[in-house]
């Protein structure tokens, strides 16, 4: 079993270790290796081709992981406060939306929005098109409810004795929120914060359907190594790699040390 195990573990990284390895080629040809170098990182990072679509997946997860995270604790914050058909119908919309598969959704999102479109636009005398904002609300459906998720987690492992202790002092509801409870949400609302920006600037799938004219680092790469696979391209794959294994690190030490107090 241990061998088994080794082999798929080879089969799922070496790949991903060959395009890293890959970005530090000296020469041109990706698949011969001609020497170390870290040209290729200053040369995609003055591609301006590469840093136009590297400031839009910024903005796109930015916007997009403080509206999931705003959107989300709220969704967590109104469902403990309902019971029954009510919170359980809440709780599948939440399931669905993370078990829908990425393509589903983007396909999805995109008929939404043009049958929009061709209703909206001859009332407004403007034309309406996809865009960076189409990808933040197709992004949101799915990251809200992972940090509903998370946030809800947070919520029934809290010590409830610390809100009662702070309503028998005479705090208002907002007061309690404030100084108590939100307190003892922000680590779990910080990962979800974290994970909503990791899964929009990696994502290529929803962002394929419905980014339009606009172009995210995922829909370059992809765009790219349709004319060959290049050094460049790897540094840049590269890039992405280690952001998103550092930001999903980062949530995962966050939570971690959150359910500390909690046990």
């Amino acid at each position: 079993m241990r061998l088994y195990a080794i082999l798929i573990y080879v089969f799922l990284y070496a790949p991903i270790a060959f395009i890293v390895a890959g970005s530090f080629n000296a020469g041109k040809q990706a698949m011969v290796w001609q020497g170390f170098s870290l040209d290729w990182y200053a040369k995609a990072f003055a591609n301006p081709l590469i840093m136009e679509a590297l400031t839009t997946s910024l903005y796109i997860a930015l916007v997009n992981a403080v509206l999931s995270a705003v959107i989300g604790t709220l969704t967590a914050l109104g469902l403990e406060r309902v019971s029954g058909w009510t919170r359980a119908g809440f709780d599948a919309l939440i399931y669905i939306a993370i078990m829908v598969p990425g393509i589903v959704i983007g396909i999805s999102t995109l008929i939404a929005f043009v049958s929009v479109f061709d209703a909206v636009n001859p009332l407004l005398q403007m034309r309406l098109e996809m865009g960076a904002w189409a990808v933040i609300a197709a992004h949101v459906l799915f990251n809200t409810a992972v940090v509903a998720l998370l946030v809800r987690a947070r919520l029934q492992g809290m010590d409830r004795s610390l809100v009662e202790a702070s309503e028998d002092l005479y705090a208002t509801p907002l007061g309690t929120f404030r100084q108590v409870v939100l307190p003892l949400l922000a680590p779990s609302i910080l990962a979800g914060f974290l994970l909503a920006f990791t899964f929009s600037f990696e994502d290529f799938i929803i962002a394929y359907f419905v980014a339009g004219p606009d172009v995210t680092l995922p829909i370059y790469i992809f765009s790219s190594i349709r004319r060959g696979v290049t050094p460049e391209i790897n540094a840049v794959g590269s890039v992405v790699l280690i952001t998103s294994f550092v930001l999903l690190i980062a949530a995962q030490l966050i939570l971690r040390r959150a359910e500390r107090p909690a046990d």
